[in-house]
């Protein structure tokens, strides 16, 4: 090993500037410091529950400085952890690595050795009401529409502000921007020596959920991951390698756990999708949201990455052909093809490939955010209904499968009631 020890130097909040610097190191010889800044108006918050929540945030977002070299050791500096707490990020980061220790032919298995030095007494927040995470796509949009009539709603998002502006303008509801700058040396070790690869992102963004949270006076943090989040994209090693582990329930009963151990009743998180399949889904955006956000939505990677200031969709990548081919069922075949540039991707030769991973003809599920092998047929054998050329994809599916069936869940019951309320 090239350093034998990483350390959680220190995490400090700054209420004048609003900003949390997060700082992190291996041994003496490197040193990064990642920043969230929170640009809204606080609501009046516990400073221990604060404090709490930024120690969660600081313990998960190493995760993307640790990832680099992998030190044997890890060493907390700035306070100290219970054993709970300590089990749930060595357990998040095996998993949320499992991508990375794949692509980088790594051991899977291999151990995250958290510390535990002390009991940790939960503290309590004073909020109330939803904060719903929106990211882009139709998923939180989905979600949106249906919690918009509930009291005390508000959405936050985590930086791409000049994408997510317009979206934010259309759902029209209270929203807390927070901005995330990566140090900037990840990129220049990445070119060097250091590992990359993927990490586990949506974990960092449910522990930056709950410092909003408490900010901005709220109870529940709301995320919109699908049932469909749950099945591993391939086995390596004899191990489970999911790209979605962070969105999977097994990661939300696992957050909830832990947040339940830290603040009891007072800060939670759930999914409100999470009984949702990624067509089901689909099918209730097309019906009753796609109109009212057709222009302002999307669920491509590229639109999303450090140089682009702009939503839009690329038209080749796994989540443009599946989303293009998810919503082929339900929005007619020109508003399609306007969303995507006059392109039709389900008759594009060149993507023939990628359609082949997502039904599970030939080769492993693309390493993205994408449905189920058995929903992807699915929506393929419906969209025979609209291209009959589309019949050349060979493929079965399973006779019981139904795609509007309603799958398990770690939901409040009232939130449960609403949604299931919702689809009659």
């Amino acid at each position: 090993m090239k350093y034998q020890t990483f350390h959680f130097k220190d995490y400090v909040f700054d209420t004048a500037s609003k900003t949390l610097s997060l700082h992190y190191g291996y041994d003496d010889a490197l040193a990064f410091t990642e920043t969230y800044r929170f640009n809204f108006d606080f609501a009046d918050y516990s400073a221990e529950a604060l404090d709490r929540a930024c120690q969660l945030l600081f313990l998960m977002a190493g995760i993307s400085y640790y990832k680099m070299y992998l030190a044997p050791e890890i060493v907390i500096d700035a306070g100290e952890i219970d054993q709970t707490t300590a089990d749930f990020l060595s357990r998040t980061y095996q998993q949320g690595l499992g991508e990375f220790f794949y692509v980088n032919k790594l051991d899977p298995k291999t151990l995250v050795p958290f510390p535990a030095s002390n009991d940790q007494k939960p503290v309590a927040s004073t909020g109330k009401g939803l904060l719903v995470g929106i990211g882009g796509g139709k998923d939180s949009l989905v979600s949106i529409e249906r919690l918009r009539s509930q009291p005390e709603v508000m959405t936050w998002s985590l930086s791409h502000r000049s994408q997510l502006q317009p979206l934010v303008d259309v759902v029209g509801l209270p929203h807390a921007w927070v901005e995330r700058t990566w140090d900037p040396a990840i990129q220049e070790l990445n070119k060097a020596d250091a590992y990359n690869g993927h990490v586990p992102i949506s974990a960092i963004f449910a522990c930056v959920g709950s410092v909003v949270t408490i900010l901005a006076g709220k109870q529940q943090a709301v995320v919109s991951n699908e049932n469909s989040a749950n099945e591993p994209t391939l086995e390596y090693q004899g191990a489970a390698i999911n790209h979605q582990y962070s969105k999977s329930l097994a990661f939300e009963k696992d957050f909830q756990a832990l947040l339940q151990h830290h603040f009891g009743d007072s800060v939670g998180y759930f999914s409100f999708l999470r009984p949702l399949s990624e067509v089901y889904i689909a099918e209730i955006f097309a019906k009753h949201d796609f109109e009212k956000y057709k222009t302002v939505f999307s669920s491509c990677n590229k639109a999303f990455t450090h140089d682009s200031d702009h939503m839009f969709w690329c038209g080749h990548c796994p989540k443009c052909a599946f989303v293009f081919l998810a919503l082929t069922p339900f929005v007619p075949r020109t508003e399609l093809e306007t969303l995507f540039h006059g392109k039709n991707l389900l008759l594009d030769p060149a993507l023939e490939p990628l359609y082949k991973q997502l039904l599970g003809i030939e080769g492993d599920k693309p390493l993205e955010c994408v449905g189920e092998i058995k929903e992807s047929r699915t929506a393929m054998r419906l969209a025979t209904h609209v291209y009959p050329e589309l019949d050349k994809y060979r493929f079965e599916i399973p006779a019981d499968y139904d795609y509007r069936a309603l799958a398990p869940h770690s939901m409040p019951p009232a939130m449960y009631d609403l949604l299931t309320q919702s689809l009659t």
